[in-house]
């Protein structure tokens, strides 16, 4: 069943713009360490970092609370499963949030599609509960 759908888009130039103009003080504010190095490796690093963004607004969205009720940043981490697909890992209040929304004897997947086509990124996050 799904508990919570979101979605975002992105501008790269905003994102490209916001790292030039404060570098680390907007990395280490918004993304986790993990997400700081995948996005670094890449020579296109803006794509990157825009994908992560959208992906964080749209996972804010599915969990039904945006980017409050102590839900923050760094509580929701795109990694990615062995075969390279996208997922969330959340931590803090995006845990507790989707503790909360989650019913009981079901356990949460989380689908995240993630794409780019400059100058927009865009993310979709979908919340699953499954029976355990």
């Amino acid at each position: 069943m799904i508990i919570g759908i979101g979605s975002d888009l992105c501008d790269i130039d905003r994102i490209s713009n916001t790292l030039e103009r404060f570098g680390e003080r907007f990395t280490h504010r918004i993304f986790t360490e993990g997400e700081r190095v995948r996005s670094e490796r890449r020579a296109a690093r803006a794509p990157s970092y825009a994908r992560r963004f959208a992906a964080k607004e749209a996972c804010a969205k599915a969990l039904g609370t945006g980017m409050s009720r102590g839900v923050f940043w760094r509580d929701m981490e795109v990694v990615n499963l062995p075969g390279g697909q996208p997922t969330m890992r959340l931590t803090g209040g995006a845990q507790k949030r989707l503790k909360a929304i989650l019913p009981t004897g079901h356990r949460a997947v989380v689908h995240v599609s993630l794409t780019d086509d400059p100058p927009m990124a865009q993310a979709f996050v979908i919340i699953e509960a499954v029976p355990e």
